[in-house]
């Protein structure tokens, strides 16, 4: 089949290349010339473990274009995967989206299946659909196939799905969308096929209801810290029980990235203009800010003046395997310590270079993460990625000022760590009630 992607970025680009590893033809659009380039030479503009090598293999199926209309033209189907990125009072943005429905609508010359594949807000394929009737001078029917692709996991997520959602309106969509996807669901996961409306809302549900997870587990942190508890050992109690998933249960500093503080906030307006106040919602992003600015809190706590002090940050992304930024923790801490006169240095296995260009307040970049802790008066842990997971303590000890590890990602053994000769405070461990 002849598929058209428009938007490379994240979601179109791990479509278009899994989609091409299962034979098809993909006429992928893109602004940026740039981007552009770099994509007909089979270079990926972003880290995800094993993307690059596979786009490599199928690149001779894929053909990358400056122009929406070029892809209509060739393609049966148009999945549209540009970014729709949240406005100050929370909603979103779906002005790319509709230009490239104009485009789409002007282009088209024959009867296409216009797929949303990007995360639009609760009632935009109606809206699509009624714009495509007026507009277009031939038959396009949207459909909605909201990804739920994990950054780090995305091959594996994309390849072997928990399930495809699909909204949709006639059979002739359902048959077109159960061809495109069937070679992926080998493993007998299923398509789940509903009405527009209610594949909307199941991607805000989802993401929302893993948002609430990670809120309520930092939330009973906090709570444990100040009551002597172990955080690790209540999320062990409760989730035995078959009625609760353990996923996403893991305390820390806060949730970030591109999609569950976009969602969670989208929603929370969904709702406003509905009349109707999404107090579970409001509260998980509340908790989520403030657990952003635990581990600066709890510094100063324990340090006193930050000026002149050395901090030693590991990872910058807003979660391993990743080199996105968006809204992670670490960006928020930074500026919080500089303007606390603090010096920070920083490494992170992919990230670095993203967070000097996101971060409002420059900070010293380091090509390890023992240099990160060199001379430090405390070390920050923000990243869980694998390899600060066991380091050399008696080097990491005698490198730093002041044997002082504040994990906001609790990777490392309380007991090990403070054996080791550091002075360690996790979240949710029996924190020091006059510390916290």
């Amino acid at each position: 089949m002849k598929i058209g992607v428009i938007g490379t970025g994240y979601v179109g680009l791990v479509a278009s290349v899994c989609f091409a590893d299962a034979g098809h033809q993909l006429f992928c659009v893109d602004s940026d010339p740039e981007k552009l380039a770099r994509l007909q030479k089979g270079q990926v503009p972003f880290y995800e473990p094993g993307l690059e090598d596979l786009f490599k293999l199928n690149l001779k199926r894929m053909k990358f274009l400056p122009h929406v209309s070029e892809a209509v033209t060739h393609s049966d189907v148009i999945f549209i995967a540009v970014g729709t990125p949240e406005l100050p009072d929370g909603s979103a943005d779906m002005s790319f989206t509709f230009n490239v429905l104009e485009e789409v609508c002007k282009s088209a010359q024959s009867p296409k299946y216009v797929v949303l594949k990007s995360t639009v807000p609760i009632g935009t394929a109606r809206k699509a659909q009624a714009f495509c009737n007026e507009n277009a001078s031939v038959k396009l029917e949207i459909i909605n196939n909201p990804e739920f692709l994990r950054q780090g996991a995305a091959l594996e997520d994309f390849l072997k799905p928990d399930r495809v959602v699909i909204g949709h309106q006639t059979e002739e969509a359902k048959k077109i969308m159960t061809h495109l996807y069937e070679p992926f669901l080998k493993n007998n996961h299923p398509i789940l096929f509903m009405d527009n409306t209610s594949a909307e809302m199941t991607k805000y549900a989802a993401n929302a209801f893993l948002a609430l997870k990670i809120s309520f587990i930092n939330e009973l942190a906090l709570l444990s810290d100040q009551l002597g508890a172990d955080i690790d050992k209540v999320r062990e109690g409760f989730t035995s029980d078959n009625r609760i998933n353990p996923a996403f249960f893991y305390p820390g500093i806060g949730y970030g990235g591109s999609c569950f503080p976009k969602d969670v906030r989208a929603l929370m307006h969904i709702g406003k203009q509905q009349d109707l106040d999404l107090l579970l919602l409001k509260a998980a992003d509340e908790v989520n800010e403030r657990q952003k600015t635990i581990l600066a809190n709890r510094l100063i706590n324990r340090l006193g003046s930050l000026k002149g002090k050395t901090i030693g940050l590991w990872g910058l992304a807003f979660k391993p395997r990743t080199d996105d930024v968006r809204r992670a923790p670490s960006l928020k801490l930074i500026e919080d310590l500089v303007a606390k006169g603090a010096q920070v240095q920083a490494y992170d296995p992919v990230a670095s270079e993203n967070a000097v260009k996101s971060c409002k307040t420059p900070f010293k970049v380091c090509e390890t993460a023992m240099d990160a802790a060199k001379n430090a008066d405390a070390l920050l842990i923000v990243t869980e990625w694998t390899e600060f997971k066991t380091p050399n303590l008696s080097d990491l000890k005698s490198s730093m000022n002041s044997p002082l590890i504040f994990d906001g990602r609790n990777i490392f053994d309380p007991k090990m760590i403070s054996e080791a000769g550091f002075e360690y405070y996790g979240i949710g461990r029996q924190m020091r009630k006059d510390f916290v």
